[in-house]
Formats: structure tokens, sequence, C-alpha cells
């Protein structure tokens, strides 16, 4: 890393909150709604991380794009009131967040979750404030695709790619953040292996969140 980082955009599920419960309940809900049979919760977390629609299309088994909106509206329905809620932070994330605040980082959240929702949870956990703005997915599937959300967030912020770092758990952040030429930042807390990030090309891999303070203090 040759120049400072002054710009941090995070991945939200797996990176700043662990939302096992409450998107496992609600893959549940919708698979239990279309008479589809359900794995087992454990075998559910592997899904936690890609976009919605390609989550379904692996779940159903199908590429049927009727059955996937149904899927994916059955599991708003649930989402929306209830799963949101079913979420905590990781331990020592809003400690990072204050310290990268403090040293001069702007902050954002770059998530394949629907934006409102994703701004509903950081407001609920008190986090909203540390971040210049959350970008994410729209309910028609605008956006799904990390790599174009990232496209639009560095257009929109005129930001600087070699200042610029995405900090994620799954290969998804990491793709998306090599197709737009900014360094990538996996965390291995959340549900993506050490093995899946390396393969993906990660440029840093941390533990823990002070250790992503650390790396970018150290810059």
């Amino acid at each position: 890393m040759t120049k400072k980082i002054r710009n941090i955009l995070f991945d939200l599920d797996g990176t700043l909150t662990d939302p096992f419960e409450g998107i496992t309940n609600c893959l549940r809900y919708s698979l239990e709604n279309l008479n589809i049979p359900c794995p087992r919760t454990k075998e559910l977390a592997s899904y936690i991380g890609p976009p919605l629609r390609q989550t379904f299309s692996a779940l159903l088994r199908s590429t049927d794009d009727a059955l996937i909106e149904r899927a994916v509206v059955l599991y708003r329905e649930r989402f929306a009131g209830t799963g949101l809620y079913e979420n905590r932070v990781y331990e020592n994330v809003p400690e990072m967040l204050k310290e990268l605040t403090s040293h001069s980082c702007s902050l954002f959240v770059a998530t394949s979750k629907v934006k409102v929702y994703a701004e509903r949870i950081l407001d609920h956990f008190s986090l909203g404030s540390y971040f210049v703005e959350v970008f994410g997915s729209e309910p028609g599937g605008r956006f799904d695709d990390k790599a174009e959300l990232l496209e639009e967030l560095i257009r929109t912020h005129n930001l600087v790619p070699r200042e610029t770092m995405m900090v994620g758990d799954r290969k998804h952040d990491v793709i998306a953040a090599k197709k737009n030429r900014i360094w990538s930042l996996g965390v291995t807390y959340g549900y993506g292996s050490i093995k899946e990030l390396r393969e993906a090309g990660a440029d840093y891999v941390c533990r823990t969140p002070m250790d992503v303070v650390m790396l970018v203090k150290d810059a």
C-alpha cells in the first residue's frame, strides 16, 4: 500500500453486524411458504453475503425469474418487520468505526442489502452517524451486482481508487473491489473463510475489527 487510505467502504452483513438469526429465519419462512425443503440452519449460513436473488436461485435450484421473485417477496415480508432486528453488532465494531473516523477516514457502507433496510439496521444499533452515506441495492434488483454498486459509490463521491478500500467478509466484496481497482481487505470473523478470501485475491486479511484499525493506521 503506497498511499494513505482515506475512504473505507464497509460491507454490512458479516462485517459490521451478524445477521445469522434474521437471515436464516427469513430464508426458512420463504422456502416453507413455497413448500420447498429447507436446508438445516447451519447450512443456510453459507448463503449470507451474496445478493438475495442469487441466493434463492441456488436454494431453489432454479433460474425461473417469477419463482425467484416470489421467494424474494416472501423473504422481505418477514424481514421488513422482524428479521432485520434479529441481528447483533460484532464485538469492537463501534470502537473500530470511532477510531477510523478519528483518523480522518471517510466511511461508507456498500451492501447487497436493500438500502432502506441497511439504514434501518445501522440506525437501530446507533452506527449510522459514522457513515457519510449508505449504498445498497434497490428492491427491483438494481445494484445487486456489488461491482456496479461500488462503481456508483466511487463515481458519486469522486473517490480516488488508490486511497479507497473495501472491507468485507466474502469473495464478492473482494471481486467487486478488484473490478473497481481499489484495495480489498477481507475479515475472517464473518462468514467467509481465509481460503475463500485469499483465493478471491484479497490484498489484506484481518481477524478482528481492531486489526483493521491497525492496518489502516500503519498504511
